[in-house]
């Protein structure tokens, strides 16, 4: 590395010595020095030692066609566009015949969309070196982009001079005839390649394509024909013929080959469901009868080894028509059947379960997930939801847990967001207070307005007492966020009175008990609280009998009643 990087700068540093201070040794010396610290630095990294090294190099020497051209590089880094485009012009009129400068300035003209000046500069690289083919392939777009058809066609026939005909550069030239109205051009440049190759049936059939451009149906038909004799399974020819068979509204023969290439073996996939599609979209302008279209679907999954597209086409389909959700499941299972790593089908079968309450289901499908789709943060979510609902906190953990360290930057900051949520309740209900708090921390990292992770955060804290200023503003933004909340409004209120405002607190928990159409015992509870510490007994009293009413278990409450007290 070294040996390349000295070899390297000796060069550049050779431009320095014709430069206009040649006889003044001193000045060659420093701006040596200079330049070569100012490529060391570069290789090290140090943006901004080179940066200033390079200015100094300018200074000493303003004709120094190397240090413009690196000037130009750290100009564009800082996106400063014109001047990185100016230094690079300047590099490249001090050293004309210095490919990389040249390269460089031929990009910068086509990113400032000067075609022509990018047109002129690459010529003159590939005068100079015609052994540099990929420039010819970068004049025909920049010729393309100037739209000069004719020299980019030009181009494409210096091109073909030196590696002989191809599919790519005759349909580029046969598309750029068409452009230009050259029809007949158009139609001998694909007829030359289907002659040069006559055993490629892709290349006749290409030729039949731009015959049925060229307004030549009757001509790409014989053509196709042709084909088919020879290769009665050609898909490309069958697909082409089909599309003449329904230019001439001749629905027998195109409905013939739509089922041809429905259960052609060689029909790509994509062909495939596009066909569908087709059939789907003329069913719906035909009244929507999806009987027809589902036994299309059906003898297509009847096949050997069908593929798990259509199964999952199908199913979409099956949405679409508001079939029943059992119906469409079972389509789903197909998916998974031929493709245990479909990540959709699965999902969509998880929703299924989880509208269901099948808790067991769910649990089942995101178990599989595991094996098949590990990065997919969904199943550990709707399993970690599933074994919550079936108080199974532990393992709920464990499936929350799990999800978190398949986390990446790329992740859905919502998602990941809602796993710590999540994940806190769970350990704050298992007693584990500190890792709870961790995690709502996570959670509020990755989407400080979690307004549900905001408020059960706040409420934990007031409920030891602890960072009560800090709980205050979470629950505001909660309150903010969703003003009608009654559970948010009660934290609100709660906070308030543990910080002694209790003026302020039975404001907040009037709105709370008004928003709340449950008669929570809690939010009634805390009402009572705080009207008792305003000096509101009776008021107290009817709202503690209230919430012992939806909790008549509550010792604490029967006893504070009795007692006509608040008790802590």
């Amino acid at each position: 590395m070294k040996r390349s990087i000295i070899a390297f700068l000796s060069f550049f540093l050779s431009f320095a010595a014709g430069s206009l201070f040649a006889g003044n040794d001193d000045m060659q010396r420093k701006y040596d020095k200079y330049f070569l610290d100012a490529m060391m630095w570069r290789q090290q990294g140090n943006t901004s030692a080179t940066f200033d090294l390079l200015n100094r190099c300018l200074e000493i020497d303003s004709t120094a066609s190397e240090t413009y051209f690196y000037l130009a590089l750290y100009y564009s880094d800082m996106n400063d566009n014109d001047r990185a485009l100016a230094y690079l012009e300047k590099a490249s009129q001090l050293s004309p015949n210095t490919p990389i400068y040249l390269e460089t300035l031929a990009q910068s003209y086509a990113r400032h969309q000067r075609y022509a000046d990018a047109i002129s500069v690459t010529e003159k690289l590939y005068e100079a070196d015609k052994s540099r083919q990929e420039l010819l392939e970068t004049l025909y777009h920049l010729y393309s982009r100037e739209q000069q058809y004719d020299k980019a066609i030009a181009t494409l026939e210096r091109m073909e001079a030196i590696d002989g005909k191809s599919e790519r550069i005759s349909l580029s030239k046969s598309s750029l005839y068409l452009q230009t109205n050259r029809q007949e051009d158009a139609l001998k440049e694909m007829k030359e390649l289907s002659e040069k190759y006559p055993n490629d049936m892709n290349y006749r059939t290409l030729y039949a394509n731009t015959l049925m451009m060229n307004e030549q149906p009757d001509e790409a038909r014989q053509v196709l024909e042709g084909i088919l004799r020879e290769e009665p399974d050609n898909h490309n020819a069958q697909l082409s013929l089909r599309s003449y068979y329904i230019t001439q509204n001749d629905t027998a023969k195109a409905d013939s080959l739509t089922h041809s290439l429905l259960f052609n073996a060689n029909t790509n996939i994509n062909d495939k469901i596009n066909l569908l599609r087709q059939e789907i979209s003329h069913s719906e302008q035909n009244g929507g009868d999806s009987t027809a279209v589902l036994a299309l679907f059906h003898e297509l999954l009847s096949q050997p080894a069908p593929h798990p597209d259509i199964a999952e086409f199908c199913a979409a389909y099956m949405s679409l028509k508001k079939m029943p959700k059992d119906s469409i499941g079972k389509m789903f299972e197909l998916v998974l059947k031929l493709a245990p790593d479909n990540a959709p089908a699965r999902l969509q079968l998880v929703q299924y379960a989880w509208d269901d309450g099948d808790n067991d289901r769910i649990v089942e499908l995101c178990k599989a997930a595991r094996q098949y789709n590990p990065e997919e943060m969904a199943f550990y979510y709707y399993q970690g939801m599933a074994f919550y609902r079936q108080n199974d906190h532990d393992n709920a953990i464990d499936a929350f847990q799990n999800g978190i360290s398949v986390i990446t930057n790329e992740s859905n900051p919502a998602i990941v967001s809602d796993f710590y949520a999540v994940l806190g309740d769970l350990l704050h209900q298992k007693g584990k207070e500190r890792e709870a708090f961790a995690a709502y921390d996570s959670c509020l990292q990755w989407k400080p307005d979690n307004v549900g992770c905001l408020n059960n955060y706040a409420y934990y804290l007031s409920e030891i007492g602890r960072d009560l200023d800090r709980a205050l503003a979470m629950s505001e933004k909660s309150v903010k966020a969703e003003p009608h909340n009654a559970t948010y409004l009660d934290t609100y209120a709660w906070i308030l009175f543990m910080q002694k405002r209790y003026a302020e607190a039975r404001i907040y928990i009037d709105q709370a008990v008004q928003n709340d159409s449950t008669a929570n015992s809690v939010i009634l509870d805390h009402a009572g609280d705080i009207y008792a510490l305003n000096g509101d007994m009776e008021a107290a009293v009817e709202f503690w009998q209230r919430a012992l009413a939806d909790d008549p278990q509550n010792k604490m409450i029967r006893k504070k009643i009795k007692r006509k007290k608040y008790i802590k």
